[in-house]
């Protein structure tokens, strides 16, 4: 490159420093990167305190240098003094760093219950369509790049930039939970009734709670660029990983476990219940509770640091339009949305199918438990190798495993053995539940890899968010049709019984009818009838969605991933005017 060529981003990252500056936290945080990864993100203060210097010339010198050339990989700016360790940082960025991983856990908290709880213990009252309708409460987390310009531009001197957002948003969020925690036994009894009618009700409850959480995300991942000093900025994606994944975690498969009454019965009691340890009314209430004793505390023992800046929001929109008229930005957008079609039925429907066959809700938070130090590890190792092989390379490898995965679930579920859940193959389950969780740990920690590798330092948090936010949807777009086929293509007819049954629990079945959906199914058993199974919708819907996958691949998705690795760091560069 000419000097003139290099020396245009070095102006264009001192006019554009107002409009990124809590964006560039994000390069990281949205990624959901690893250690590894972050070393390959630029993650810039900008002016973000009064009291405090400021590394918003770190881009422009690293880009002025003689070397530097958009023909090559991005380069790592040298961090000062880097630290190595928790007890290694300063007294003040531990206190900072626990208050983010705090942050960061009580999102995890409710996007647990959402993305991972509530679905199992909807699957008694909801037919598959209809939980897909309730994935539809997840979609804020995939959206949130529509209103972050706002959540960065609108905020009160007196209360902070970040505080202004956050202590408003977990107020709402701990009354919203302490509320759906005293009604949401009978919204999930509603929900199922007539039909599933009272389903949508259930999950605009819900979405709301998530956008709320997505929201303060985007409040807290720009807090934390300004919390922690220049030099441990890293240590931001650390706070978000343990923090999101310890509240999900707790949400997900703890929550389970203790609210499965076998569980609770076998470990906790001497005299069995019908309810376990925990019921999720109880849960909400106490962590509805949390939320608003934790933000009081943060309102009065926590200080925001003053800033002098003020972003405009639709200069932050000018950027997102300028890299999505990027013309290998279109294409990595179609790459994100086709890409995890071929694995959707085994994601959404798998577990809710084992669950529907006999699978015990307390063997399914068993295995989730022993897939969680798996999904860490290869977390770690996945950034590690991204940085040995190329990182789309590495993606194509896992995007195999999962087709992979998705074949073996097939099995899974068609081999369960009619006489019950045994050791072998409750080892079956959790063998192949891994092998797909890692395939998909992997494919993510690739991708995000190589996000951070063609994100442009001068709009990196905006470009980043973009990234992460259509890889995504990618996933959460397509759940809602898989579920709705599975319904769709699944046959079943209901038996009337020989001679009615002494135990009725609602009028007898005198005729058959189709008991495909959850609540024909239980209106068929309480009637004395037996609904037999003529088609499985899911076998159907899983073998569509791996030959849509493998084509798609062959055809489509590998060469253009390999195609978008081959090019140089200009092709994802904004011109000087669209920055």
């Amino acid at each position: 490159m000419g000097r003139r060529a290099r020396a245009e981003p070095q102006a264009s990252s001192s006019r554009s420093s107002s409009s990124t500056s809590a964006s560039s936290a994000r390069a990281a945080l949205n990624g959901r990167s690893t250690g590894k990864m972050n070393s390959q993100v630029e993650m810039r203060r900008k002016n973000a305190s009064l009291d405090s210097p400021t590394a918003a010339s770190q881009t422009a010198n690293l880009m002025s240098r003689a070397s530097f050339s958009l023909d090559h990989d991005v380069p790592v700016p040298p961090s000062e003094n880097p630290n190595h360790s928790f007890w290694d940082l300063s007294a003040a960025d531990r206190r900072n760093f626990l208050l983010l991983v705090l942050l960061y856990f009580l999102q995890g908290i409710p996007m647990g219950l959402a993305s991972g709880s509530v679905p199992f213990l909807l699957k008694p009252y909801l037919s598959y369509g209809q939980i897909g309708i309730f994935s539809l409460a997840s979609y804020p987390y995939s959206l949130k790049l529509l209103w972050s310009p706002i959540v960065d531009a609108v905020w009160s001197p007196k209360v902070g930039r970040r505080k202004s957002w956050i202590l408003p948003i977990q107020l709402i969020s701990g009354i919203g939970m302490i509320w759906l925690g005293g009604h949401v036994k009978e919204m999930m009894v509603e929900a199922g009734a007539n039909n599933g009618a009272g389903v949508w009700g259930f999950t605009w409850a819900w979405f709301f709670l998530v956008f709320m959480c997505a929201t303060q995300d985007i409040a807290v991942d720009g807090w934390a660029i300004t919390l922690l000093s220049s030099q441990n900025l890293s240590y931001a994606s650390t706070a978000q990983t343990v923090g999101l994944t310890g509240g999900q975690f707790l949400s997900y498969t703890v929550f389970l476990a203790l609210n499965a009454p076998d569980f609770a019965n076998r470990w906790f009691r001497q005299v069995p219940s019908p309810e376990g340890v925990i019921t999720l009314g109880g849960y909400l209430k106490f962590w509805g509770w949390a939320y608003l004793i934790i933000t009081v505390g943060l309102a009065l023992l926590k200080k925001e640091e003053r800033t002098k800046e003020r972003d405009g929001i639709m200069e932050v929109y000018r950027v997102m339009v300028g890299i999505l008229k990027l013309k290998n930005i279109q294409s990595i957008i179609i790459l994100h949305l086709t890409a995890k079609i071929g694995f959707q039925a085994n994601d959404a429907v798998t577990n809710l199918k084992l669950l529907e066959k006999g699978f015990s809700q307390e063997d399914m938070a068993l295995t989730v438990l022993i897939d969680f130090p798996f999904e860490m590890v290869l977390g770690y190792y996945g950034g590690k190798w991204s940085s040995q092989y190329p990182p789309m390379k590495l993606w194509c490898w896992a995007f195999v495993g999962r087709l992979i995965a998705a074949v073996l679930a097939q099995v899974t579920v068609m081999i369960f053995p009619s006489a019950g859940v045994k050791t072998w193959y409750l080892v079956t389950v959790i063998a192949e539940h891994v092998f797909s969780t890692s395939m998909s740990t992997i494919m993510f920690v690739a991708v995000s890899a190589f996000h951070a590798k063609i994100a442009d330092p001068v709009v990196g948090g905006t470009y980043m968010t973009l990234l992460a936010t259509v890889s995504n949807l990618g996933g959460t777009l397509p759940r809602f049709f898989v579920l709705k086929l599975v319904d769709i293509f699944t046959v079943a007819t209901c038996q009337p019984p020989i001679s009615p049954p002494v135990d009725l629990k609602s009028d007898l079945v005198t005729s058959p009818f189709s008991c495909a959906l959850e609540a024909e199914k239980h209106r068929c058993e309480n009637g004395g009838g037996t609904c037999n199974v003529n088609r499985d919708g899911y076998y159907i819907v899983n073998v569509l969605c791996i030959i849509i996958g493998l084509v798609t691949f062959l055809s489509y998705i590998r060469p253009a991933a390999i195609k978008l690795q081959s090019l140089p760091l200009r092709a994802w560069r904004l011109v000087g005017g669209e920055r």
